[in-house]
């Protein structure tokens, strides 16, 4: 049994730039973040995969707390109304 041990190819800065640009367009960022995480290339740096997954793990806490944030205020401004007599 061959043992594989290989190593990702290191991303350069062009790559790091590029991936950047991309992710800074509206829109499209969200897809390519998909993309990346989720694709089946075979050619997908491991390295960007797991940024992808990292970034889609994040935006998924981030929304949580908005949400949970959002609910918080809407019970406290419902409790207000209904208290002050309006």
């Amino acid at each position: 049994m061959q043992q594989e041990n290989q190593m990702a190819p290191v991303m350069s800065v062009k790559d790091w730039m590029i991936t950047y640009l991309i992710l800074i367009i509206p829109i499209v960022n969200i897809i390519m973040l998909f993309v990346w995480a989720f694709g089946s290339g075979s050619t997908a740096n491991p390295n960007k995969i797991n940024f992808a997954k990292a970034n889609l793990i994040w935006a998924a806490i981030v929304i949580i707390l908005y949400i949970i944030i959002f609910v918080i205020a809407f019970i406290i401004g419902m409790l207000l109304a209904s208290s002050s007599g309006y």
